[in-house]
């Protein structure tokens, strides 16, 4: 083996030409934080490590003048040459003289002549760079060059090439003849090798487990460890299908229904709490039939029973704002008969689709055929979602995925998405094993709290529900500023209360159901689905006589007794608080 030598001196006589070179660290430790520091990392020399030089870059050089210890930096162009001193150091013979100094001066005068250097010429050579020289355009006294360059290296677990300075303390031994076949480690992580299709298949051993919350409920996710070797063999080339389902007393589970799958679905029931969700779905659905499993009537007649078979048609807007906005249903009373009947929105009811499709789906039909999110049932007994007396089918995944198996049991397929479930690994260069596309997984449970946070980036298919607007000018703008109590009117800065969901709707709708009977407006509430229409004045308390034509708004309504609009005022204040 070779002595060891100060990395400073090694890199100095290092020809070029020879790189790649494998050195190791024989002493000092070395912290290279100017390099790092941006990263928030540092390079770190240790005894015992090794390290392939692949590439120097000259980065100043500095010139010592030796009568007086004087130093100073060269420009890396300059153009100055040098000469050899003839005032050789301790130990270097002088060159012999000529044998016949009688010869005549014009036969010798090219032999006393030294050759001239350029500054790369010095540098290029390990015996000239440690002579002592002169440079007319420096000066007359002896000087001697110190380069320092910036040394190109792989290391063991390092992304990145490392950049150091010869000039680091640390002692070094050439090792390429023994280590020069050594593959040098380079981390990755998984989601970096989606960017390497090229190099797929490819074995692959993990540096450690996943980061971050727990992602899959599956057989394989205990063997994700630092030292499992994984077979990386391509980019899938399949979507996935999130879905959901009630498990029992257990709660609810979450999958991921990758595209291969190749069972059937039928489509199921859906369930509907309020009228208003019913409206929810002419957006969404040709045909939408229903069966009614809870009574609903009103202060007048029953508006339907359970059993009634609905056919909902459309929406029909009021043309008087302060009227309720009704949605129109065909009853089928049996042997052809059916019924024309009108229906309020925001009403707490029950109704059960009544699905009259007994198709098979595949997957990709149900994706094409059917709106997401639908409820299916899963016609295989075979695998998991067999177990189940419905499916929703929520949403599309696209996020790409890696086809992976352990190289221990070739199997054990599976597909990762890199994005949720990153690792950092290396490639060990052996070559991948082939795999049957059968035995990849194809359904993955998801883990609930992963299943929640990825409900949040995905965009909602379901269409915004149905909300009521201000409300708008009433009799109670009409009642005396006393009898108010504070109360402001629509047309001031204060908000109403606002709904987003049916279920807020249809309890509003229901506070202020009994108080309409008593007013003579009817629930001041409307859905907007289109232009919002030119506000007209809502009609006020029935009055004695005919109403003037005119257009003025001061004799629009008949004035009321003070009592009256008292019992008003606080009627509708009383709904409001509730």
């Amino acid at each position: 083996m070779t002595d060891a030598v100060p990395f400073q001196q090694y890199i100095c006589d290092l020809d070029v030409s020879s790189l790649p070179r494998v050195v190791r660290i024989c002493s000092g430790v070395y912290f290279q934080g100017s390099i790092y520091e941006i990263f928030g990392s540092e390079c770190c020399l240790s005894t015992g490590d090794l390290m392939k030089i692949i590439n120097l870059q000259l980065q100043k050089v500095t010139c010592n003048n030796v009568e007086n210890g004087h130093t100073f930096e060269l420009p890396l162009n300059f153009k100055g040459l040098f000469q050899p001193s003839l005032e050789a150091p301790s130990g270097i013979k002088k060159p012999p003289l000529p044998p016949n100094p009688f010869v005549s001066k014009s036969k010798i005068s090219g032999c006393q002549r030294p050759r001239l250097y350029t500054l790369q010429e010095v540098l290029q050579s390990s015996a000239m760079r440690r002579k002592r020289l002169k440079c007319p355009d420096i000066g007359s006294s002896e000087i001697k060059l110190c380069p320092v360059y910036k040394v190109e290296a792989i290391m063991h677990f390092r992304n990145d090439v490392v950049k150091i300075d010869s000039t680091l303390d640390v002692e070094v031994v050439d090792v390429t003849q023994e280590a020069g076949h050594i593959h040098f480690i380079k981390p990755l992580l998984l989601s970096e090798v989606l960017t390497m299709e090229k190099a797929l298949p490819v074995e692959a051993e993990l540096l450690g487990s996943p980061e971050g919350p727990a992602v899959f409920e599956s057989n394989w996710v205990p063997h994700l460890q630092k030292g499992c070797r994984l077979q990386i063999l391509s980019k899938a080339s399949s979507w996935k299908i999130l879905a959901s389902s009630q498990r029992g007393k257990r709660g609810s589970c979450h999958f991921l229904i990758s595209s291969t799958y190749e069972g059937h679905f039928r489509r199921c029931p859906r369930r509907f709490s309020s009228t208003s969700e019913l409206a929810l779905n002419l957006a969404t659905a040709k045909k939408l039939h229903v069966v009614v499993t809870k009574d609903y009537e009103s202060s007048e007649e029953p508006l339907f029973s359970v059993g009634d078979r609905l056919e909902v048609l459309n929406l029909k807007r009021s043309s008087n704002p302060s009227a309720m906005d009704m949605l129109v249903c065909s009853r089928d009373n049996g042997d052809e008969d059916k019924e024309e009947i009108q229906v309020p929105l925001f009403l707490e009811a029950g109704f059960v689709e009544d699905i009259r499709d007994s198709r098979k789906y595949t997957l990709r039909e149900a994706m094409e055929q059917l709106l997401l999110p639908c409820e299916v049932k899963a016609l295989a007994k075979d695998d998991p979602l067999g177990n189940f007396s419905s499916l929703r089918l929520e949403a599309q995944i696209e996020e790409p995925f890696l086809t992976i198996s352990l190289s221990k049991q070739p199997s054990l397929a599976f597909e990762i998405p890199p994005k949720w479930l990153d690792m950092p690994l290396f490639f060990t260069g052996d070559p991948a094993k082939p795999l049957s596309p059968a035995s990849i997984s194809k359904v993955e449970e998801l883990t609930e709290p992963f299943y929640y946070s990825l409900l949040k980036l995905l965009p909602s298919n379901l269409p915004v529900p149905p909300r009521p607007p201000k409300r708008r000018d009433s009799t109670l703008d009409k009642c005396p500023q006393s009898t108010r109590e504070g109360v402001k009117s629509t047309t001031g800065t204060s908000k109403q209360p606002s709904f987003s969901k049916a279920d807020s709707m249809s309890a509003e709708y229901t506070k202020t159901r009994s108080c309409r009977d008593l007013w003579s407006n009817p629930n001041q509430y409307t859905i907007d689905y289109g232009p919002s229409k030119p506000q007209v004045p809502t009609e006020g308390c029935k009055p004695s006589t005919e109403m003037p034509d005119s257009d003025d708004s001061d004799h629009d309504y008949e004035e009321v007794c003070e009592s009256v609009q008292s019992t008003i005022c606080k009627m509708k204040r009383a709904s409001l608080r509730n």
